[in-house]
């Protein structure tokens, strides 16, 4: 693979603007300085430094989130800034996509990628792949509110009733939530149906793998093949 085309995929601009920007020199290969965009380079292993930030090259990319509260699952946000504001350029022109989406007011683990198929599976009702929600309720929780979500609930413009993979009580107003699919306004609508109101929602995992506690909210990293392996996991409740 040409250096400049490596450059390309990975987000760093047009064929044009890779190569004149190789030619300007600040491009590095695997630490070695390289000014000829026609550079045959090895996409294992290979690591491309530019302006000093240093980038592992990825086939397809797959990241994590967490995801701040105030900011829209969208493009071309409408009330509030972007996701795609909190991530870098080069991550952006490489054209990842949100894999399903978050309100604006609900925090959490949410993935992005520019595997259509990746994003298929985790999105797919038919693939249940478990999402998992930590949501704070107005009124205190009750017995029959999460037997109700447990046997199913029926939401308007739904042809049969919904149910939770899982729920259980966190706390007297805090249940954790387990679903397979991605309705719109889901979890508050099942809430709702219950009775009661969602005041904060806060997704803390998908399939077997956590939002790691150190990663703060607006933060992103790279999910690696163990990671990648957990999303598509069961989370343990959701078995039980």
């Amino acid at each position: 693979m040409k250096l400049y085309r490596a450059l390309q995929s990975q987000g760093f601009g047009s064929r044009k603007g890779c190569v004149a920007r190789v030619r300007a020199g600040g491009v590095e290969v695997n630490g070695v300085a390289c000014a000829d965009p026609e550079t045959e380079v090895d996409p294992i292993g290979l690591e491309l430094t530019l302006d000093g930030v240093t980038w592992a090259y990825r086939e397809k990319a797959y990241v994590l989130m967490h995801k701040p509260a105030g900011h829209e699952c969208s493009h071309h946000p409408s009330h509030h800034p972007s996701v795609f504001s909190l991530l870098p350029p080069p991550l952006r022109q490489r054209g990842v996509q949100c894999v399903g989406r978050l309100d604006q007011d609900t925090t959490g683990l949410l993935l992005f990628s520019d595997d259509g198929q990746f994003i298929h599976r985790m999105i797919s009702p038919k693939k249940g792949v478990a999402k998992v929600y930590l949501a704070r309720c107005a009124d205190p929780l009750s017995d029959a509110m999460l037997d109700a979500l447990r046997s199913g609930v029926q939401l308007n413009d739904e042809p049969a009733p919904i149910a939770a993979l899982a729920c259980e009580a966190v706390d007297a107003h805090t249940l954790r939530l387990t679903l397979a699919e991605g309705k719109y306004h889901q979890v508050k609508r099942m809430i709702g149906a219950t009775g009661n109101r969602v005041e904060t929602l806060h997704r803390e995992a998908v399939g077997a793998y956590v939002l790691p506690a150190d990663l703060p909210p607006g933060a992103w990293r790279w999910l690696e093949d163990e990671d990648l392996k957990r999303l598509e996991q069961p989370w343990p409740s959701a078995t039980s």
